[in-house]
């Protein structure tokens, strides 16, 4: 079991390094659902692209990435990596988000039931789906991914083989239930893992990975 006390080290470390996030940049929930999809395998600045193209050819809201035909979505997010497959799945979701009429109203939905029914949603697994809780609906659900893994496994405050749901009860079992703590976390440790060793005295990389005491 990861050491409640350490991770809250961690945090710390984290934010005097970095200093606050504010994150993730966007302008709208219903930007952070698209962006959530756009970002799997591949790099933000490539989601970034492809959001700047939707903007570019009509406002980006959910009737309209509805009724796009699916090619000229995928023409859309091309720089998103994978652009077929992205254009059905964000179709997916956002057909289903329409179809229960819209952000407004899942978002009267209790956090179980939603992110329940988004891992029903072809093409959104947990990390998909807790972004979205997370950023677009102010949930307290923690995202794993796999800066997280790296980071917990070069600090030894996990072994590795842990599953996505183990990791993410940790977190929350560990953390009180704030989604603005959460957000913050988050970032600052996708923060962290765009930094690189400078194999300086003031390498603030060095700084967040040397060992945390006991």
């Amino acid at each position: 079991m990861i050491s409640c006390d350490k991770l809250a080290a961690l945090y710390d470390r984290l934010l005097d390094t970095y200093g606050p996030q504010r994150w993730w940049p966007a302008e709208s929930a219903f930007e952070v659902i698209v962006g959530a999809v756009l970002t799997q395998n591949t790099s933000w600045k490539n989601v970034e692209k492809a959001i700047t193209g939707l903007k570019d050819a009509g406002p980006l809201e959910l009737g309209r990435i509805v009724a796009l035909p699916r090619d000229e979505l995928a023409e859309l997010i091309k720089s998103s990596g994978f652009f077929n497959v992205k254009a059905q799945r964000l179709q997916n979701l956002c057909g289903w988000l329409h179809s229960q009429g819209g952000l407004d109203a899942v978002a009267q939905w209790d956090t179980g039931r939603l992110r329940q029914a988004l891992l029903s949603i072809n093409g959104v697994g947990p990390e998909t789906a807790d972004d979205i809780l997370l950023y677009a609906f102010e949930r307290p659900v923690f995202v794993i991914d796999t800066y997280t893994r790296r980071l917990l496994n070069r600090l030894g405050l996990i072994r590795g083989r842990e599953d996505y749901e183990t990791l993410r009860q940790m977190f929350e079992c560990c953390l009180a239930p704030d989604h603005r703590l959460y957000n913050e976390y988050h970032a600052l440790i996708v923060r962290h893992a765009k930094e690189k060793c400078t194999h300086h005295n003031q390498c603030r990389h060095c700084a967040v990975e040397a060992p945390i005491p006991l």
